[in-house]
Protein backbone atom coordinates (compact mmCIF):
# COMPACT_ATOMS: atom_id res chain seq x y z
CA UNK A 1 0.00 0.00 0.00
CA UNK A 2 1.15 3.45 -0.90
CA UNK A 3 -0.27 6.48 0.65
CA UNK A 4 2.76 8.54 -0.26
CA UNK A 5 5.80 9.97 1.66
CA UNK A 6 4.24 13.94 0.99
CA UNK A 7 2.41 14.61 4.02
CA UNK A 8 -0.96 16.26 3.34
CA UNK A 9 -1.95 20.15 3.05
CA UNK A 10 -4.51 21.49 3.78
CA UNK A 11 -8.37 20.08 3.86
CA UNK A 12 -10.22 20.58 0.67
CA UNK A 13 -12.87 23.21 0.28
CA UNK A 14 -15.92 21.50 2.24
CA UNK A 15 -14.43 19.12 4.03
CA UNK A 16 -15.90 17.72 7.43
CA UNK A 17 -13.80 16.53 10.15
CA UNK A 18 -14.38 12.78 11.27
CA UNK A 19 -15.97 12.33 15.00
CA UNK A 20 -13.42 10.40 17.43
CA UNK A 21 -12.98 6.84 17.39
CA UNK A 22 -15.59 5.00 19.79
CA UNK A 23 -14.06 2.14 22.13
CA UNK A 24 -16.86 0.11 22.19
CA UNK A 25 -16.37 -3.16 19.51
CA UNK A 26 -19.11 -2.82 16.30
CA UNK A 27 -19.84 -6.02 14.16
CA UNK A 28 -19.54 -5.38 10.55
CA UNK A 29 -22.74 -6.38 8.85
CA UNK A 30 -22.48 -6.15 5.03
CA UNK A 31 -22.05 -3.11 2.74
CA UNK A 32 -24.63 -2.88 -0.56
CA UNK A 33 -22.81 -2.22 -3.71
CA UNK A 34 -25.02 -0.51 -5.96
CA UNK A 35 -25.29 -2.55 -9.20
CA UNK A 36 -25.00 -0.75 -12.56
CA UNK A 37 -28.17 -0.04 -14.50
CA UNK A 38 -30.44 -1.31 -11.84
CA UNK A 39 -33.94 -0.02 -11.50
CA UNK A 40 -36.41 0.22 -8.34
CA UNK A 41 -39.44 -2.15 -8.34
CA UNK A 42 -42.47 -1.23 -9.80
CA UNK A 43 -44.85 1.10 -7.57
CA UNK A 44 -48.11 0.00 -6.39
CA UNK A 45 -51.54 0.63 -8.73
CA UNK A 46 -52.47 4.05 -8.00
CA UNK A 47 -56.15 5.10 -8.98
CA UNK A 48 -56.56 5.98 -12.73
CA UNK A 49 -56.56 9.71 -12.00
CA UNK A 50 -53.42 9.96 -9.90
CA UNK A 51 -50.30 8.48 -11.57
CA UNK A 52 -48.18 6.69 -9.73
CA UNK A 53 -44.79 8.19 -8.82
CA UNK A 54 -43.93 6.13 -6.09
CA UNK A 55 -40.65 4.37 -5.58
CA UNK A 56 -38.95 2.62 -3.31
CA UNK A 57 -36.14 3.65 -0.91
CA UNK A 58 -32.35 2.82 -1.35
CA UNK A 59 -31.73 0.22 1.50
CA UNK A 60 -29.97 1.42 3.87
CA UNK A 61 -26.60 2.15 4.35
CA UNK A 62 -24.27 -0.06 6.10
CA UNK A 63 -22.76 1.45 8.99
CA UNK A 64 -19.39 1.35 7.50
CA UNK A 65 -16.26 3.57 6.81
CA UNK A 66 -14.30 3.02 3.92
CA UNK A 67 -11.01 5.39 3.48
CA UNK A 68 -8.79 5.57 0.74
CA UNK A 69 -5.30 6.61 1.36
CA UNK A 70 -3.58 8.24 -1.78
CA UNK A 71 -1.77 10.98 -3.09
CA UNK A 72 -2.63 13.86 -5.39
CA UNK A 73 -1.43 12.61 -9.08
CA UNK A 74 1.62 14.98 -9.44
CA UNK A 75 4.06 14.18 -12.14
CA UNK A 76 7.39 13.44 -10.11
CA UNK A 77 5.89 12.55 -6.74
CA UNK A 78 3.68 10.22 -7.78
CA UNK A 79 4.35 6.27 -9.03
CA UNK A 80 8.22 7.43 -9.35
CA UNK A 81 9.29 3.52 -9.35
CA UNK A 82 7.42 3.63 -13.09
CA UNK A 83 10.13 6.11 -14.34
CA UNK A 84 11.77 4.81 -16.67
CA UNK A 85 10.11 3.47 -18.71
CA UNK A 86 7.61 6.26 -18.43
CA UNK A 87 7.75 9.71 -18.17
CA UNK A 88 6.80 11.45 -14.80
CA UNK A 89 3.89 13.00 -16.63
CA UNK A 90 2.74 9.38 -17.97
CA UNK A 91 3.35 8.23 -14.67
CA UNK A 92 0.88 10.87 -13.10
CA UNK A 93 -1.69 9.69 -15.70
CA UNK A 94 -1.47 6.24 -14.39
CA UNK A 95 -1.67 7.01 -11.10
CA UNK A 96 -5.03 9.27 -11.61
CA UNK A 97 -6.42 6.65 -13.64
CA UNK A 98 -5.72 4.20 -10.57
CA UNK A 99 -7.37 6.79 -8.17
CA UNK A 100 -10.28 7.56 -10.58
CA UNK A 101 -11.03 3.60 -11.08
CA UNK A 102 -10.72 2.78 -7.36
CA UNK A 103 -12.63 6.14 -5.75
CA UNK A 104 -15.49 4.75 -8.43
CA UNK A 105 -15.49 1.51 -7.36
CA UNK A 106 -16.08 3.07 -3.53
CA UNK A 107 -18.32 4.82 -4.35
CA UNK A 108 -20.76 2.59 -5.53
CA UNK A 109 -20.64 0.86 -2.28
CA UNK A 110 -23.61 2.15 -0.28
CA UNK A 111 -21.81 2.51 3.32
CA UNK A 112 -22.49 5.33 5.78
CA UNK A 113 -19.03 7.35 4.87
CA UNK A 114 -16.43 7.56 2.50
CA UNK A 115 -13.24 9.49 3.09
CA UNK A 116 -10.63 10.24 1.08
CA UNK A 117 -7.39 10.54 3.28
CA UNK A 118 -5.28 12.84 0.84
CA UNK A 119 -1.85 14.18 0.60
CA UNK A 120 -2.32 17.62 -1.81
CA UNK A 121 -5.34 18.71 -3.31
CA UNK A 122 -8.40 17.10 -4.84
CA UNK A 123 -8.88 17.28 -8.65
CA UNK A 124 -11.42 16.71 -11.41
CA UNK A 125 -11.07 12.72 -10.27
CA UNK A 126 -12.96 12.79 -7.07
CA UNK A 127 -16.84 11.80 -7.14
CA UNK A 128 -19.01 13.21 -5.15
CA UNK A 129 -20.18 11.44 -1.89
CA UNK A 130 -16.57 11.45 -0.38
CA UNK A 131 -15.27 13.61 2.66
CA UNK A 132 -11.46 14.70 1.71
CA UNK A 133 -9.32 15.13 4.96
CA UNK A 134 -5.95 15.78 4.80
CA UNK A 135 -2.81 13.43 5.65
CA UNK A 136 -1.10 14.17 8.82
CA UNK A 137 2.76 14.11 9.33
CA UNK A 138 5.39 11.05 9.83
CA UNK A 139 5.49 7.89 7.70
CA UNK A 140 2.91 5.59 6.25
CA UNK A 141 2.43 3.77 9.75
CA UNK A 142 1.44 7.48 11.52
CA UNK A 143 -0.91 7.99 8.54
CA UNK A 144 -2.50 4.92 8.04
CA UNK A 145 -3.16 4.85 12.00
CA UNK A 146 -4.72 9.16 11.98
CA UNK A 147 -6.91 7.71 9.33
CA UNK A 148 -8.58 5.11 11.21
CA UNK A 149 -8.51 7.63 14.33
CA UNK A 150 -11.46 9.24 11.96
CA UNK A 151 -13.29 6.79 12.69
CA UNK A 152 -16.31 5.70 15.24
CA UNK A 153 -17.27 2.02 13.92
CA UNK A 154 -16.25 -0.23 11.26
CA UNK A 155 -13.74 0.46 8.89
CA UNK A 156 -12.32 -0.48 5.92
CA UNK A 157 -8.58 1.29 4.60
CA UNK A 158 -7.60 0.67 0.65
CA UNK A 159 -4.97 2.66 -0.97
CA UNK A 160 -4.55 3.83 -4.80
CA UNK A 161 -2.65 1.02 -6.17
CA UNK A 162 -5.22 -1.70 -7.07
CA UNK A 163 -7.32 -0.24 -9.33
CA UNK A 164 -8.62 -3.84 -10.23
CA UNK A 165 -10.87 -3.84 -7.11
CA UNK A 166 -14.78 -4.48 -7.57
CA UNK A 167 -17.56 -3.52 -5.81
CA UNK A 168 -18.10 -7.30 -5.52
CA UNK A 169 -15.01 -7.83 -4.36
CA UNK A 170 -15.23 -5.26 -0.81
CA UNK A 171 -18.84 -5.94 -0.51
CA UNK A 172 -19.74 -9.78 -1.89
CA UNK A 173 -23.75 -7.98 -1.31
CA UNK A 174 -25.32 -9.70 -4.62
CA UNK A 175 -24.33 -13.02 -3.45
CA UNK A 176 -23.16 -14.09 -6.83
CA UNK A 177 -19.44 -13.19 -6.59
CA UNK A 178 -17.09 -15.83 -8.08
CA UNK A 179 -15.27 -17.96 -6.15
CA UNK A 180 -12.09 -16.55 -4.34
CA UNK A 181 -13.47 -12.91 -3.93
CA UNK A 182 -16.62 -13.66 -1.65
CA UNK A 183 -16.93 -17.14 -0.20
CA UNK A 184 -19.15 -18.10 2.22
CA UNK A 185 -19.16 -19.10 5.69
CA UNK A 186 -16.96 -18.06 8.76
CA UNK A 187 -12.91 -18.61 9.61
CA UNK A 188 -11.71 -19.54 13.26
CA UNK A 189 -10.76 -16.71 15.54
CA UNK A 190 -7.45 -15.99 15.46
CA UNK A 191 -7.10 -17.48 12.07
CA UNK A 192 -7.51 -16.86 8.28
CA UNK A 193 -9.72 -17.62 5.41
CA UNK A 194 -8.69 -16.69 1.90
CA UNK A 195 -10.31 -15.51 -0.84
CA UNK A 196 -13.35 -13.60 1.24
CA UNK A 197 -15.10 -10.34 0.97
CA UNK A 198 -14.82 -7.75 3.53
CA UNK A 199 -18.38 -7.40 4.03
CA UNK A 200 -19.60 -10.86 3.39
CA UNK A 201 -22.53 -10.69 5.93
CA UNK A 202 -21.62 -9.51 9.28
CA UNK A 203 -18.68 -9.87 10.55
CA UNK A 204 -20.00 -12.68 13.11
CA UNK A 205 -16.31 -14.05 14.45
CA UNK A 206 -14.50 -11.54 13.09
CA UNK A 207 -12.63 -8.53 13.69
CA UNK A 208 -10.65 -7.29 11.00
CA UNK A 209 -9.94 -8.51 7.30
CA UNK A 210 -6.57 -7.88 5.46
CA UNK A 211 -6.12 -8.20 1.96
CA UNK A 212 -2.33 -9.07 1.39
CA UNK A 213 -0.18 -7.83 -1.95
CA UNK A 214 2.26 -9.85 -3.77
CA UNK A 215 5.08 -7.99 -3.33
CA UNK A 216 4.50 -8.81 0.88
CA UNK A 217 2.79 -5.82 1.82
CA UNK A 218 -1.22 -4.98 2.19
CA UNK A 219 -3.50 -3.33 -0.15
CA UNK A 220 -6.71 -3.12 2.36
CA UNK A 221 -6.92 -3.73 6.01
CA UNK A 222 -10.26 -3.26 8.14
CA UNK A 223 -11.29 -3.17 11.50
CA UNK A 224 -14.35 -3.55 13.49
CA UNK A 225 -13.39 -1.65 15.79
CA UNK A 226 -10.68 0.52 14.96
CA UNK A 227 -7.16 0.83 17.27
CA UNK A 228 -4.43 2.63 15.74
CA UNK A 229 -2.18 1.42 17.78
CA UNK A 230 -1.75 -1.85 15.84
CA UNK A 231 -0.85 0.01 13.13
CA UNK A 232 1.86 2.05 14.55
CA UNK A 233 5.67 1.24 14.35
CA UNK A 234 5.11 -1.67 11.39
CA UNK A 235 7.92 -1.01 9.11
CA UNK A 236 6.31 -0.14 5.82
CA UNK A 237 7.62 -0.56 2.44
CA UNK A 238 9.34 -3.70 2.82
CA UNK A 239 8.84 -7.47 1.60
CA UNK A 240 7.91 -8.21 5.23
CA UNK A 241 5.07 -5.39 5.71
CA UNK A 242 1.90 -7.71 5.15
CA UNK A 243 3.42 -10.54 7.63
CA UNK A 244 4.00 -7.89 10.37
CA UNK A 245 0.53 -6.03 10.10
CA UNK A 246 -1.23 -9.54 10.05
CA UNK A 247 0.29 -10.56 13.24
CA UNK A 248 -0.01 -7.45 15.23
CA UNK A 249 -3.79 -8.04 14.38
CA UNK A 250 -3.99 -11.91 15.64
CA UNK A 251 -1.53 -10.65 18.85
CA UNK A 252 -3.51 -8.44 20.06
CA UNK A 253 -6.78 -10.90 20.30
CA UNK A 254 -8.42 -10.66 16.92
CA UNK A 255 -10.02 -12.78 14.18
CA UNK A 256 -8.52 -12.31 11.20
CA UNK A 257 -10.54 -12.90 7.67
CA UNK A 258 -8.17 -12.60 4.31
CA UNK A 259 -8.88 -11.55 1.12
CA UNK A 260 -7.88 -12.57 -1.84
CA UNK A 261 -3.63 -12.07 -2.97
CA UNK A 262 -4.04 -8.87 -5.46
CA UNK A 263 -0.63 -7.21 -7.17
CA UNK A 264 -0.79 -3.86 -6.57
CA UNK A 265 1.39 -0.72 -9.11
CA UNK A 266 4.39 -0.20 -8.50
CA UNK A 267 6.90 -1.14 -11.59
CA UNK A 268 5.89 -0.87 -15.05
CA UNK A 269 5.46 -4.81 -15.53
CA UNK A 270 3.16 -4.12 -12.36
CA UNK A 271 1.10 -1.54 -14.53
CA UNK A 272 0.74 -4.10 -17.72
CA UNK A 273 -0.64 -7.05 -15.15
CA UNK A 274 -3.17 -5.12 -13.75
CA UNK A 275 -4.03 -3.29 -16.61
CA UNK A 276 -4.70 -6.55 -18.25
CA UNK A 277 -7.50 -7.26 -15.34
CA UNK A 278 -9.36 -4.28 -16.35
CA UNK A 279 -11.68 -2.51 -18.57
CA UNK A 280 -11.81 0.69 -16.84
CA UNK A 281 -9.91 3.95 -16.77
CA UNK A 282 -6.29 2.36 -15.84
CA UNK A 283 -6.71 0.34 -18.62
CA UNK A 284 -7.59 2.58 -21.28
CA UNK A 285 -4.71 5.03 -20.41
CA UNK A 286 -2.13 2.27 -19.98
CA UNK A 287 -3.36 1.12 -23.52
CA UNK A 288 -3.06 4.90 -24.87
CA UNK A 289 0.37 5.19 -23.45
CA UNK A 290 1.39 2.10 -25.34
CA UNK A 291 0.18 2.89 -28.36
CA UNK A 292 1.86 6.35 -28.06
CA UNK A 293 5.24 4.37 -27.34
CA UNK A 294 5.17 1.82 -30.40
CA UNK A 295 4.63 4.97 -32.74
Amino acid sequence: MSGGPTPGGSPAPGARPGPSMAAAAVRLPAPVALPDGASAPAPAPAPASVPATATAPDPDPAPLTVLVIAKEPVPGRVKTRLTPPYRPEEAARLAEAALADTLETVARLNVRRRVLVLAGRPGPWLPSGFEVVPQCEGGLDRRIAAAFALCDGPALLIGMDTPQITAALLSGAEGTAPTGSALKGSAPRGGGSAGRSAADGPWEDCDAWFGPAEDGGFWALGMACPRPQLVLGVPMSRPDTGAVQRQRLVEAGLSVRDLPLLRDVDTAADAAHVASLSSRRFAAVHAELARTAAT
